[in-house]
């Protein structure tokens, strides 16, 4: 079976690579920029804002399924509108389709619980993008899944992870937020969901995380203790007092997806346990 990447050269991207081939799929993979060290069974280059390209990248792989790990940002001409046209393309082709979402869809305002029934309320240009890339494809292609996740962490090689070494080195400054909670989750646990969803044929909207809510802050310690770094050089802040903007406590309930998957979801307490 061929499974196709979207976003393969990003840090999920290359996991998703990594597991699909490991199980045997041929997987093909895009790169908006250029390929990593990632190896998949072959790279296409690819701009989601390319609607021709896109169309010839799909008639060529043909792939069973597609996963879209891709990441814009707050452009909303990739963030938003290209996974829309991903979806049309695949809807028109019969191919099956996962979209990778975010608890950014999310406020924190009123509640802190979210299972997959909510409504999103977002309040960042980021978070408005991908909430409307998830209504976008679910109307475009009703049989997509999109899978919304939190911070993904693993292997060191997280831009979280970066930035709790840069921190605790004095490299930078900046401060991890004790009051921005988030339920993070590990890389390989999250590719391991999004591919057993997509090759389920599961449908709609789920919920991928962490099973322990943690600050930013109480992220940062775990890994420095993981890594043998001080982490009492960790400057702490309050993100309610900073101009930084985002919801400040969000926790996606991951309690309806856990149940249909085979693939632990763990919490980042057990998965940064010093070994």
């Amino acid at each position: 079976m061929t499974v196709l990447i979207v976003g393969g050269s990003g840090f999920l991207g290359c996991e998703l690579i990594r597991q699909a081939r490991a199980a045997g799929h041929r997987t093909v993979a895009t790169y908006a920029t250029k390929p990593t060290a990632a190896s998949p069974s072959a790279w296409q280059r690819l701009d989601l804002r390319d609607a021709g390209r896109l169309d010839a990248v799909m008639a060529e792989v043909n792939p069973r399924v597609v996963i879209n790990a891709s990441s814009g940002r707050a452009d909303w001409a990739v963030t938003a509108q290209g996974p829309i046209q991903l979806a049309i393309v695949a809807a028109k082709r019969g191919i099956r389709m996962v979209h990778v979402s975010t608890d950014a869809v999310f406020s924190g305002v009123g509640r802190v619980h979210y299972d997959e029934s909510c409504l999103p309320d977002p309040i960042t240009p980021y978070g408005a993008a991908k909430a409307a890339a998830e209504t976008g494809v679910l109307t475009v292609h009703p049989t997509a899944a999109v899978v919304r996740t939190s911070l993904i962490i693993g292997h060191g090689r997280s831009e979280h992870e970066r930035l709790v070494h840069l921190l605790a080195a004095g490299t930078i400054e900046g401060a991890l937020f004790t009051d921005d909670i988030r339920c993070p989750v590990h890389v390989s646990d999250l590719a391991g969901a999004l591919l057993e969803l997509a090759l389920s044929g599961a449908s709609g909207i789920h919920h991928a995380a962490g099973a322990d809510a943690l600050s930013r802050h109480e992220l940062g310690v775990l890994i420095a203790r993981r890594d043998g770094l001080d982490a009492s050089r960790l400057p702490s802040g309050l993100r309610a007092q900073s101009a930084v903007a985002g919801a400040l406590d969000v926790r996606l309930d991951t309690q309806a997806t856990r149940q249909s998957l085979r693939t632990p979801l763990r919490g980042a307490r057990e998965f940064l346990r010093p070994l």
